[in-house]
């Protein structure tokens, strides 16, 4: 019998139980809105980028490693639209002092929080990270600069840089994964909104006659992205913004979405934007960004699309997914069905008793030194020990018994079934190849 039932208080619960996700700062009582990724969550993050950039890679030629600075400058943040438009509205309670998003409280009721009706009157509240260059702090734009509030920027301030340094000529996409920071008014569930993030993002620069071609492209490639991933497509959707909701400057905006227990929540965007960020980079830079094409003999500023994905919301979006309990041997089991390639720990290796660790040691140790990410335990029994592994995703594990030192075999338990089966020990390593690329 399967209870399948997860909860954002079970996932936050596992998360700092087995070592995925930590509070920020929690001996001096937390920093709101930031968490530290401790070594399960690290190693799922690494698989995750390792996926995506195999995924854009596959996607189109000619994709572009980069990493950007995280701070910049005023003036590039001006050009972006981030200083005069990156806001969200803020209201106050005047009674308890707490900060609410004006778009999401009814402000002809009480205060959630104490209950009363006093609110401030509703103002823009930017979100962007401010701070000082130099050591003497003033209000000259030149010393002002902000963290990044997005991935994005960098690379079309670098446009120029890309295409002759490498040579390289339209269409092309630059990959990046990297921190960004926002100052949300009220970080909310969990990995969901936070104040500094991770993003995966590819802009890839195109002409105007093949954008929406490539648009479509890139759409399909995400989908087949998500899949890969293990993810139950059922609960995945893609949205088409209309125009209303779209930026101004986009052609065309496609999110990706999957259905948590608190709804239908956002973890890619698909954009076409356009010529919009070359234009304002050329126009408050000075600088020209255009290209000129060979076969027209004109110049143009180049297209973009864009697919950008938040890092901490997909590996959020894992766990949700692959969180599963069950009932084995009368006792209620709780296991991250994750695709094998995802899982943070690809094997576990039990010596059936300690006396036997020895031989299943050097296993283990010989495994570790090939660069997978393997763990040995000889704590506590075979099922605690099978228990452990299936909390955290590890589709396998290995058992060392008495047996082992005559047949040279050791018996392999599958996570998901709990089947068992005897395998020779010379064959474990292309056991896990094979299961890891199914």
């Amino acid at each position: 019998m399967e209870n399948s039932t997860v909860t954002l208080d079970k996932i936050i619960a596992l998360c700092k139980r087995k070592g995925f996700i930590y509070q920020s700062a929690s001996i001096y009582g937390g920093l709101n809105g930031v968490y530290d990724f401790a070594h399960l969550g690290t190693l799922l993050k690494k698989n995750i980028r390792k996926e995506w950039l195999k995924s854009v890679q596959a996607t189109f030629d000619d994709i572009l490693e980069f990493e950007g600075g995280l701070l910049g400058p005023h003036a590039e943040w001006e050009a972006s639209g981030h200083v005069e438009n990156f806001s969200d509205p803020m209201v106050d309670c005047l009674n308890c002092k707490h900060r609410f998003r004006a778009d999401e409280i009814d402000l002809k009721k009480p205060c959630p929080n104490c209950g009363q009706t006093k609110w401030t009157e509703i103002r823009q509240f930017n979100l962007m990270f401010k701070t000082q260059m130099g050591a003497i702090a003033n209000d000259d734009k030149a010393n002002i600069a902000y963290l990044r509030p997005e991935t994005a920027q960098p690379i079309f301030v670098n446009f120029k840089n890309f295409m002759s340094t490498y040579r390289i000529k339209i269409p092309f996409g630059v990959a990046q994964m990297g921190k960004s920071f926002r100052n949300e008014i009220t970080p909310k569930q969990f990995l969901f909104r936070t104040r500094e993030f991770e993003q995966m993002e590819i802009e890839w620069f195109c002409k105007e006659e093949t954008a929406l071609k490539d648009f479509a492209i890139w759409i399909e490639s995400r989908k087949k992205f998500y899949a890969d991933l293990g993810l139950n497509m059922a609960k995945i959707r893609f949205y088409e913004q209309t125009e209303a909701e779209r930026a101004h400057y986009s052609k065309a905006c496609t999110d990706v979405e999957y259905e948590f227990p608190f709804g239908f929540k956002e973890i890619e965007g698909i954009a076409y934007r356009g010529n919009y960020d070359l234009t304002q980079h050329s126009k408050f830079s000075g600088k020209d960004l255009a290209v000129f094409d060979e076969e027209t003999k004109q110049t143009y500023i180049p297209h973009v699309v864009e697919c950008s994905v938040g890092i901490d919301r997909l590996l959020l979006t894992l766990l949700f997914d692959a969180y599963h309990e069950d009932v084995v041997e009368g006792e209620t089991r709780i296991m991250l069905k994750l695709h094998p390639k995802m899982a943070p720990i690809k094997a576990a290796f039990f010596p059936l008793v300690k006396k036997l660790s020895e031989p299943m040691l050097a296993i283990y140790k010989d495994l570790k030194r090939k660069g997978y990410e393997v763990e040995f335990d000889e704590s506590a029994s075979i099922g605690k020990r099978y228990r452990r592994q299936d909390e955290i995703g590890t589709p396998l594990c290995f058992t060392y018994d008495f047996e082992s030192e005559t047949d040279k075999c050791v018996t392999v338990r599958n996570r998901d079934t709990t089947l068992q089966e005897r395998i020779s020990i010379d064959s474990i390593e292309d056991y896990i190849k094979k299961t890891l690329n199914k």
